[in-house]
């Protein structure tokens, strides 16, 4: 035990940890970005006191003040309550999809790139047609298809990365397949099935959650424009594809209601940018 009281190793982590932030100042950054999101996220009482949905037409189009420190909309509300409930909202979605979509493709890539054949081949094919469509245009045809609202904007955007992680999960596999360790185990009668999941998947994922930092921010980008389309969170629930949309037809007027989610939006996908590109590096290294 140290004289702080903590245990030497944990001491030792902290220190390391340290130095290596020292030596990434975008990667500290990006923390520290990503940190304030969170807060916003989990504790949105701490930044404002207004309902995002209590509207007062008498205030309508109010300019920033100490009342309103981000202004109010065509019906009086609250921009700083709708960005701050916002968050909550728009990342909850970009979170929900992206990991379903991490799980799901990932786990296809993983069985794909490991047994090869024609299991591989057709998967392969069915990843390309998928892949031959911009990640936006692909995004309006499903929602278009499915009909705009929460549940299939996250469906939506599942369909879209599916792809991106069953390529990333394949190549994983199939490195790791040729190792020595891989042939160790069959030698050894091992199943098919358990050095899949036992020992090949133990490698892949933590490339694949890597991969999800570095994919959050297009995935925030993908959301926010087809909330901006229409396509995403149906009025009056704030998020802020939608409250960019709805404050296109006021941007000479009150450029304050398009100007405080588009920064919000902004900020997040460069904290996110950051923090996934560090992590990314750090990986390399081992």
């Amino acid at each position: 035990m140290s004289k702080s009281g903590m245990p030497k190793s944990m001491l030792g982590r902290l220190s390391t940890a340290a130095a290596r932030l020292r030596r990434q100042p975008d990667l500290a950054f990006g923390l520290v970005l990503l940190a304030l999101v969170l807060l916003v996220v989990l504790f949105p009482g701490l930044f404002t006191a207004h309902s995002p949905l209590a509207i007062n037409v008498d205030k309508a189009m109010e300019a920033p003040s100490s009342a309103h420190p981000f202004g109010t909309d065509d019906v009086g509300r609250d921009v700083l309550a709708r960005v701050v409930h916002g968050a909550r909202i728009t990342l909850s979605i970009c979170a929900s999809a992206l990991f379903a979509a991490a799980a799901i493709g990932g786990a296809l890539g993983l069985v794909s790139g490991f047994i090869g054949g024609r299991i591989d081949m057709l998967l392969g094919r069915l990843i390309d047609v998928l892949l031959s469509f911009p990640p936006i245009i692909f995004g309006v045809m499903v929602t278009g298809i499915l009909g705009p609202n929460t549940i299939n904007l996250v469906l939506a955007l599942t369909v879209v990365y599916v792809p991106l992680f069953f390529r990333i999960a394949r190549s994983g596999a199939m490195a790791e397949a040729s190792l020595t360790y891989v042939e160790a185990a069959r030698s050894i009668g091992m199943s098919e099935p358990l050095v899949l999941f036992r020992h090949v998947a133990r490698n892949v994922v933590p490339v694949i959650l890597v991969q999800c930092m570095v994919l959050f921010p297009l995935m925030l980008q993908i959301q926010s424009a087809l909330g901006f389309l229409g396509l995403g969170v149906q009025p009056p629930t704030p998020d802020w594809g939608a409250i960019l949309q709805q404050g296109k037809d006021y941007i000479l007027l009150a450029p304050w209601m398009s100007a405080f989610p588009g920064l919000a939006i902004l900020v997040t996908a460069l904290a996110l940018m950051l923090v996934g590109r560090g992590l990314q590096r750090q990986m390399d290294r081992r």
